[in-house]
């Protein structure tokens, strides 16, 4: 089924609070609209929903039939979504402060990964800092590349080196 990595992302984001479930509705409402639903039940069940927590729930059961149970991670889908991020903030499209919420929802909300200790941190520090502006940007486009170019988590795991982010501090910028 096309456009399962669109409701991938719905439902994470809305899982986490970081974004609205009826974004999930909205994503089944289009395929049914454009007569994408493959005579999915479970799709015309999440188009008709009008309660949020049965449009998780009934996301959840689409994706669980449909997606690559390694996209399924939840480090996984938050990385691509910090990769999906990184463009809209260089275009201006999100600010420091906006993402500055988004990483330190995200951090705790997967238990603390390594990879994602220097990126928060050094944008909490850069909404009140001016100085390490820097070196969250350095850091931003390294996980952002990182994301782009890994089909895994496993992958990204792989490549990642925590002496890269280490050298994304003020005292190295």
């Amino acid at each position: 089924m096309n456009g399962i990595p669109d409701l991938l992302n719905c439902h994470f984001l809305a899982s986490t609070g970081l974004g609205p479930a009826d974004a999930c509705i909205a994503w089944a409402i289009t395929r049914l609209q454009n007569d994408e639903e493959g005579d999915d039940q479970d799709v015309v069940l999440l188009a008709s929903t009008n309660d949020l927590n049965e449009a998780l729930e009934r996301s959840k059961r689409i994706l669980s039939k449909y997606a690559d149970p390694s996209t399924l991670n939840p480090e996984y889908i938050a990385g691509k979504c910090i990769a999906n991020l990184h463009p809209r903030y260089i275009h201006q499209d999100i600010s420091i402060n906006q993402l500055d919420q988004i990483f330190g929802t995200l951090y705790s909300k997967l238990d603390y990964p390594n990879w994602l200790v220097m990126l928060s941190r050094n944008c909490e520090y850069a909404t009140d800092v001016p100085n390490f502006v820097e070196p969250f940007e350095q850091e931003f486009q390294y996980i952002a590349d990182l994301w782009n170019r890994s089909s895994s988590l496993n992958e990204f795991l792989q490549t990642y080196d925590r002496k890269t982010s280490n050298s994304h501090d003020l005292s190295q910028a």
